[in-house]
């Protein structure tokens, strides 16, 4: 009786069963619906942009991609064991021996201490985290943070749907990935998300008018400045917004609020970075930013003046009188700023940015870094796909519909690209105004098509006087037949548009995957019979250095490997990747240019221990000294006339075979790149001493070692490291 009693009180409870999930959704107000698909479109954005990243530890492992990473690992590293403090006055004496580097004022502190301080909350929340894991991902993380920027900057130059398209698009751009897998530990990880963040933020400034903002893009700049050299880009590019909008006459009391509060506390908080210091008052790439913050001092000047006074003739008379002494005295404070040195000219990197041809007629340490050369058509392909075609159409809305936000995205678009056209490396630079201004396109497309979708036909208007009645009878059937048109059309370019998106999101998980998750200390191949082969040269060498020699060994190299030598090696390097020293690294160029005994004399001043080159010819390797060594004579050269590159060229023509230039047949690197190579049988039906990687028959087969011996090669030749002789007694 109880038990049926429970039960008829169980089934007259008041309390109903809970609506479905999907039922809960719809019986939710329109913005209470649009506001939750836009946080879980979100949400699902920024987990692929996290995910999309991984391939390089799936197919590989967790490991630091590339060179310059590798001293990024390094001081993060010694940070988290030792602190900031002594980061921060650490001196490196295993770099640039004998000069040694002083780490905390020749970097860009902002990578180290933000995966710092991840890893040291991490750690708070017991995970059990290792400092490696966390500079591996850190990159990944902070482009999953970017797509959320870009919804709001997005949001914010147009309207939400562009963000969200923004976002989106962001997520998975090519262009923005190259930098930003997982184990690409570089400064660009999140200097791209800061970069993307001080803009918005000016942005928002700029329209809202409020200190808040606008002390809050202030920060969001100190960030960039501690993360990346870039940041040269903004303290550029917002000055030139600045100076567009006052001469288009968009002058306001928001815009003197926003740009003076940035450019004040940003430039005192930029000085703190030890690396930067007074360069914002001593540096030609810094003076448009001051010339500018002036010139927006005359303006509010002249503004006050226009007030107060009635006279419209009286006021232009001011106008010219204080616009001409204005700019006398800045011209005039430029030139002797210029000509006392107080200001000092623009950097070579500038120049080249403005020159293309700078570098290689002046600069060729530069110019000799694949990165800064000028982009190919093929890599825009590459990196935007259809985002390339978008981008036009995305500056057309941007005009039809002006406003100081689109004027900023335009800018940013229109010189981010020209930079990007100048310099491969850029491509990074533009990839956030490209998505942006993609996702204005399509979010416009998409809402016309819409619109024409969702229109109906309307009865036409009454028309009074005579023949009223066959002129709503043509308009009827024209409208008839015109409203069916428009509405396929739009479902065609409606379907056209997705199916376009779609081939972009393969397009770009294709290159993700092949193209920029390998990592270069690790090298992949596919074998004779299409299986994948891994050629692990670099860390097997490095290992070898480190249990092999001595722990004060000096290795001698060419720059490009100074940073994972002392991080993998753990062993001094005399040149690293900093390129600081332009003397010293040609002083390596002059000793694997020169015959052995003439190299041998520039190592021992060195105090050099061991010789390390990478060569490819076994395997193919196409990246290794040989191919580089033009840039060792150029570099060389240019601090030691002695040294001439027609000496090692044919008729203009680099040739390693028997019709190679003597002194390229007999130099060290040839030597140390070509000992014993002679004998060896690399393919099936070639002579020995084939190179593979450069089809070629190598010319001088019988080489012979007299200061040096062979140390150690790894399993497939790519790196080979040789011991210096002592030298011999001398009476």
């Amino acid at each position: 009786m109880g038990a049926k009693a429970a039960e008829n009180g169980a089934k007259s409870s008041p309390s109903a069963p809970s609506p479905p999930p999907l039922k809960a959704f719809f019986r939710l107000k329109t913005k209470q619906q649009e506001l939750l698909i836009r946080v879980a479109s979100l949400a699902l954005i920024y987990v692929l942009a996290f995910a999309v990243r991984l391939f390089s530890v799936l197919r590989y492992e967790s490991m630091i991609h590339e060179f310059d990473p590798y001293f990024n690992y390094r001081t993060t590293l010694f940070l988290t064991r030792n602190g900031f403090y002594e980061f921060w006055n650490w001196f490196d004496s295993e770099s640039w021996y004998p000069l040694g580097r002083i780490i905390g004022g020749t970097l860009y502190p902002g990578l180290m201490v933000t995966a710092a301080l991840i890893y040291r909350v991490l750690r708070f929340l017991t995970f059990a985290v290792h400092i490696r894991e966390v500079c591996v991902l850190t990159a990944p993380f902070f482009a999953s943070n970017t797509t959320i920027v870009a919804y709001f900057f997005g949001k914010e130059i147009w309207d939400s749907g562009a963000g969200l398209v923004a976002a989106a698009l962001i997520a998975i751009c090519p262009g923005y990935i190259s930098r930003s897998v997982a184990g690409s530990y570089d400064n660009e990880g999140v200097a791209i998300f800061a970069l993307l963040f001080t803009f918005y933020l000016f942005v928002k400034a700029v329209n809202t008018g409020s200190l808040a903002w606008a002390l809050a893009s202030a920060f969001g700049y100190f960030y960039m400045v501690s993360a990346w050299g870039g940041y040269v880009f903004i303290i550029n590019l917002i000055p030139l917004y600045v100076l567009v909008l006052l001469v288009t006459g968009r002058y306001s009391m928001r815009l003197y609020v926003a740009y003076n509060c940035m450019y004040i506390l940003g430039m005192l908080l930029a000085m703190q970075i030890r690396f930067v210091g007074f360069q914002h008052v001593q540096s030609g790439e810094h003076m448009a930013a001051m010339g500018v913050f002036f010139l927006l001092q005359v303006f509010y000047f002249l503004d006050w003046v226009k007030y107060m006074l009635n006279d419209k003739q009286l006021f232009q008379s001011f106008l010219r009188i204080t616009l001409t002494f204005a700019i006398s005295v800045g011209a005039l404070a430029l030139g002797i700023g210029t000509a006392s040195g107080y200001i000092s000219p623009w950097t070579g990197r500038f120049y080249s940015l403005l020159d293309p041809t700078y570098a290689k007629d002046h600069i060729p340490i530069i110019a000799s870094v694949s990165e800064h050369q000028p982009t190919a058509w093929s890599s825009f392909m590459f990196d935007f796909h259809i985002l390339l075609f978008l981008f036009p159409a995305g500056l057309y809305f941007c005009f039809k519909r002006l406003s100081d936000a689109t004027i900023f995205i335009v800018m940013y678009g229109l010189t981010s690209m020209y930079f990007a056209g100048v310099m491969v490396r850029l491509i990074l630079v533009a990839a956030p105004a490209v998505c942006l201004i993609s996702a204005i396109a399509i979010s416009a497309t998409v809402k016309n098509l819409t619109s024409l979708i969702r229109t109906k036909g309307k009865a036409p208007l009454a028309v009074s006087g005579k023949g009223s009645s066959s002129l709503k009878a043509s308009a009827k059937a024209s409208a008839d037949q015109s409203l069916p048109f428009q509405h396929n059309c739009a479902i065609a370019l409606l379907v056209g548009a997705f199916y376009l998106l779609s081939r972009y999101a393969i397009h770009c998980t294709w290159v993700t995957s092949e193209a920029y998750s390998s990592p270069s200390i690790v090298l992949a191949a596919r074998g004779a019979h299409g299986g994948r082969v891994i050629f692990d040269d670099y860390r097997e060498a490095y290992y070898w250095l480190r249990q092999n020699t001595p722990a004060d060994a000096k290795v001698m190299s060419w720059w490009d490997y100074g940073y994972q030598i002392t991080a993998m090696g753990n062993r001094t390097v005399i040149v690293d990747n900093n390129t600081w020293n332009n003397t010293h690294i040609a002083t390596v160029g002059r000793a694997m240019s020169s015959y052995e005994p003439e190299a041998y004399e520039i190592m021992q001043s060195l105090d050099v221990d061991y010789v390390l080159v990478v060569f490819g010819g076994l395997t193919g390797y196409s990246s290794d000294d040989i191919n580089k060594f033009l840039w060792m004579v150029r570099i060389g050269g240019g601090v030691f006339p002695v040294i001439k590159e027609p000496d090692y060229l044919v008729n203009g023509e680099y040739r390693v075979d028997k019709g190679a230039a003597p002194k390229m047949l007999n130099c060290l690197m040839y030597k140390l790149a070509y000992y014993r190579f002679g004998e060896m049988t690399t393919e099936y039906g070639k002579p020995t001493g084939y190179d593979r990687a450069r089809g070629v028959e190598i010319g001088n087969k019988d080489i012979k070692l007299e200061y040096l011996e062979e140390a150690f090669t790894t399993s497939n030749w790519i790196i080979r490291i040789y011991k210096v002789k002592p030298p011999k007694n001398r009476w």
